[in-house]
């Protein structure tokens, strides 16, 4: 036992140096599953019923685009435009739209699941049968919505009242 005690501290001081001293390779995360739309301010921006899971737009003019039943899951609007665009029936669980200007948009039935929504404005958006379920979103806005919020999600069964925390 004496002398296996020497020989296990020498292989692990042995191993704890090659572990600090030796760098190990690094593997970058693949940007190839996110499309970026920055700056976008094409004549169409209809983007009803697309898969757009994972996409970002950055800086986009989309007022009055049709986001409607799109697959927005994990979408990025950062400081974009979104001034009266339709995203009815949309599902933007898992998405982030940090100082984006919402207002007069149709969120209607939209999925908002664990959203971050910081930093946005939503003055005069429809929200009837929106979940907010575990989104985040400033104590203003979250005031802001509950003066208008009614209605049940059709596709998760909850209250937008109750998603938003509205007394």
């Amino acid at each position: 036992m004496r002398i296996l005690r020497p020989l296990l501290e020498i292989l692990l001081i042995t191993l704890l140096a090659l572990v600090t001293v030796l760098p190990l390779p690094a593997h970058a995360a693949s940007s190839a599953a996110v499309r970026a739309y920055d700056d976008v301010n094409n004549a169409t921006k209809d983007y009803s019923g697309q898969g757009l899971m994972k996409a970002e737009f950055s800086n986009a003019k989309l007022e009055d685009a049709n986001f409607s039943s799109a697959d927005l899951r994990g979408a990025v609007f950062n400081g974009s435009s979104l001034h009266n665009a339709n995203f009815h029936g949309a599902n933007f669980s898992d998405g982030i739209a940090y100082l984006s200007d919402l207002s007069g948009a149709d969120l209607s039935d939209a999925v908002l699941d664990s959203a971050m929504l910081l930093r946005s404005n939503f003055r005069g958006a429809n929200v009837t049968g929106a979940d907010f379920s575990f989104a985040v979103l400033d104590r203003q806005q979250i005031l802001e919505l509950c003066k208008s919020a009614s209605g049940v999600n059709s596709v998760t069964g909850v209250r937008t009242r109750n998603s938003l925390g509205c007394r």
